[in-house]
C-alpha cells in the first residue's frame, strides 16, 4: 500500500487525476490544506468524479498537523531538487510520496529538513518538471512495483473501460 501525500494542491483537475490513480492501485490520498478547489460531496458530484468513493481519503488544516499525526517514518519527499532520482529509493509497504503544489513544489524548509528522502525524476535539464498527475502515477507504480503490486491483478484497461 501507498500513501499519495499532496501538499497544498491547487489545480482540481490534477488532484482529480491522482485520486483515479489511487483508486486504481488502492493507494490512500492525504491532502494538506489550503486545496485550490472545493471538494465538498456536491463539487465532486458536478465535476463526474465516479471513482471518488473508491478512494481512501483524508483532509489536515496544515503540513504540521500531518507529521504530528504520521511523524516522518518512511516519508519520500518528490521533488526537481532533489540529489537522487525515484529509483534509488527503498519504498516500503504503507510509504508516504509526499508532492507540493503546482506552481511552487514543497516548502523549502520541509525539503531542507528531509534532504536524504527527497528523490525527483529525470528528465532533460531545460525542462522545468512534470506535470503533478503524472509525477504521482510515476512514484506511485515505482513504489507499488518494488512492492510486488500487492492486490492488484492489471485487469483494467488503459483507456476507454468500455472496451
Amino acid at each position: 500500500m501507498v500513501n499519495i501525500v499532496l501538499v497544498e494542491p491547487e489545480i482540481p483537475q490534477n488532484t482529480g487525476n491522482i485520486a483515479r490513480t489511487c483508486a486504481a492501485t488502492r493507494s490512500r490520498l492525504h491532502l494538506v490544506r489550503p486545496l485550490g478547489f472545493d471538494i465538498s460531496e456536491r463539487a465532486v458530484r458536478r465535476a463526474g468524479l465516479d471513482y471518488w468513493d473508491m478512494v481512501d481519503i483524508t483532509v489536515y488544516q496544515g503540513l504540521d498537523e500531518f507529521l504530528q499525526r504520521h511523524g516522518a517514518e518512511d516519508l519520500w519527499l518528490a521533488t526537481t531538487k532533489a540529489p537522487k532520482s525515484y529509483h534509488e529509493a527503498a519504498y516500503r509497504d504503507g510509504c508516504w510520496l509526499v508532492f507540493g503544489k503546482e506552481t511552487a513544489g514543497l516548502p523549502e524548509f520541509f525539503r531542507e529538513r528531509y534532504r536524504d528522502k527527497c528523490v525527483r525524476i529525470p528528465m532533460r535539464s531545460d525542462a522545468r518538471s512534470l506535470n503533478l498527475s503524472n509525477s504521482v502515477a510515476v512514484l506511485c507504480y515505482e513504489a507499488l512495483r518494488q512492492q510486488g503490486f500487492p492486490e492488484l491483478t492489471g485487469t483494467g484497461s488503459m483507456a476507454n473501460p468500455s472496451l
